[in-house]
């Protein structure tokens, strides 16, 4: 009977690597899979700034919206 070997879940690699072998996480400029996730963070970062500026009470959609009588 053959057993599994197990490893502990520490036991991860160091760099989450591409499908190209180059970091996921890296700062990379132009047309790449990692401008793409950072594209991703920096919009919800915005969303979630735009959100709390909202909640703040400096809505600028209300503010647009009170101002064409909607």
């Amino acid at each position: 009977m053959a057993t599994q070997e197990t490893r502990p879940s520490t036991d991860l690699p160091p760099v989450a690597a591409e499908y190209n072998g180059v970091d996921r996480n890296a700062f990379l400029f132009g047309w790449t899979p990692q401008a793409e996730i950072w594209n991703g963070r920096f919009a919800a970062i915005g969303f979630l700034a735009y959100l709390l500026w909202d909640l703040a009470g400096y809505s600028v959609v209300r503010d647009v919206l009170r101002i064409v009588g909607y």
